[in-house]
């Protein structure tokens, strides 16, 4: 995200805050060591997953601008995709007396006896985009619609491939198309959403033999890329290429859920020489709208990626924040989605968006997200 970008974040948060809060972080709650307002004392730590994607990059520059645009400090980690460093930065921002957990999880199964010691301490916890599974001390989600996000990248491949139109109504095509199937990592709460929302969308294709999964595998344990790793994704297209489609067939979508992913599938694809003349890259859906991705789509070589405006999350978490630290309810717009094994976590959900080629510049350039420079060069400033 660009800089231009962040100063304009934290100095709407600022005025957004303030507006909702009267003042600052108010009276506080048991453990929170709030005193009357954001003036610098009041410390949130917030966890983010790795490094590695420009997306969570993103995410935690954004955290970080907006609660410091609200008067607070912020304790800002990466632990770069690995669990016990995660672990051990959210146990070391206890120690230190942070108010405030906002953690986006690498694994949600893997913190619960760092969610009970900030429960002990008095510190409420934010599950961020990634739902925190199997502990009761999970104060608050925001995320996006993630079952929806499932739905759009499901859309995505299917008007790629003429069988739906934009408008959502039966497409002329006819097939039947090859697809194959990509799911993300099984210790993120969210893939299965994004899995359920995607294959809902396709079964009434794959029933009635419109779309083919020539590999026959269909099931997500068969799809799941760990960690979400780009090189874990191209290995698994390799093989698919050479068990499935060594007979001369050709591979006409792929649902891939998100862009680092869907990278991978391309190089691998680009290997067997789809594209660049020969045949025709297959629809590839993604997720994130990662530059480098918007650039392939700007290109023509991945068809659509889900826009989840990331700026909105962080603004939604510094909201939440706020109302925690000033001891109110923040405000849930679902209360019954979002079950993690103990409880249903109160949960605020905010919606995306199908991106291709056609709609770049409204989604993208004139929203600020990125410039048309940024797009053609595929990397941002």
């Amino acid at each position: 995200m660009t800089r231009r970008y962040l100063a304009a974040f934290a100095a709407g948060l600022a005025l957004t805050v303030s507006a909702c809060g009267g003042g600052g972080a108010g009276s506080g709650t048991e453990g929170s060591g709030s005193e009357g307002g954001a003036d610098g004392d009041i410390t949130v730590g917030v966890a983010m997953p790795t490094q590695t994607s420009e997306r969570w990059i993103a995410d935690g520059n954004n955290v970080k601008a907006g609660l410091e645009a609200a008067g607070y400090k912020v304790d800002l980690q990466y632990a770069n995709d690995d669990i016990p460093t995660q672990s051990q930065q959210i146990d070391q921002m206890i120690t230190k007396g942070d108010d405030l957990l906002i953690v986006a999880a690498i694994d949600g199964t893997a913190l619960t006896s760092q969610l009970s010691a900030a429960k002990a301490a008095g510190i409420e916890v934010i599950s961020y985009d990634r739902l925190i599974r199997g502990s009761a001390d999970v104060d608050f989600y925001v995320s996006f619609d993630n079952y929806n996000v499932g739905v759009q990248q499901g859309t995505s491949v299917l008007q790629g491939l003429g069988l739906l139109n934009p408008d959502g109504t039966p497409g002329t095509a006819a097939g039947p198309f090859n697809v194959e199937l990509f799911a993300g990592s099984l210790d993120d709460n969210n893939a299965q959403f994004f899995w359920n929302g995607a294959m809902d969308t396709m079964k009434p294709f794959i029933d009635s033999g419109k779309i083919v999964v020539k590999s026959g595998q269909t099931k997500i344990d068969q799809a799941a890329i760990l960690r979400w790793q780009q090189e874990t994704a191209q290995r698994r297209m390799e093989d698919l290429l050479t068990s499935a489609y060594n007979d001369g067939s050709k591979v006409d979508g792929v649902l891939s859920p998100y862009d680092g992913i869907s990278r991978g599938i391309i190089t691998a694809l680009q290997n067997a020489g789809y594209g660049n003349g020969g045949q025709p890259m297959p629809i590839i859906s993604g997720q994130d709208a990662e530059i480098a991705s918007v650039k392939l789509i700007n290109d023509g070589v991945q068809y659509a990626t889900v826009f989840k405006d990331t700026r909105k999350l962080a603004e939604q978490a510094v909201t939440a924040s706020s109302a925690i630290l000033e001891g109110n309810e923040p405000e849930a717009n679902d209360t019954e989605t979002y079950n993690n094994g103990v409880k249903v976590v109160p949960s605020y959900l905010l919606e995306s968006e199908i991106v291709t080629k056609d709609n770049i510049k409204s989604a993208l350039i004139d929203t600020d997200y990125y410039t048309q420079a940024e797009v053609d060069a595929g990397q941002a400033g």
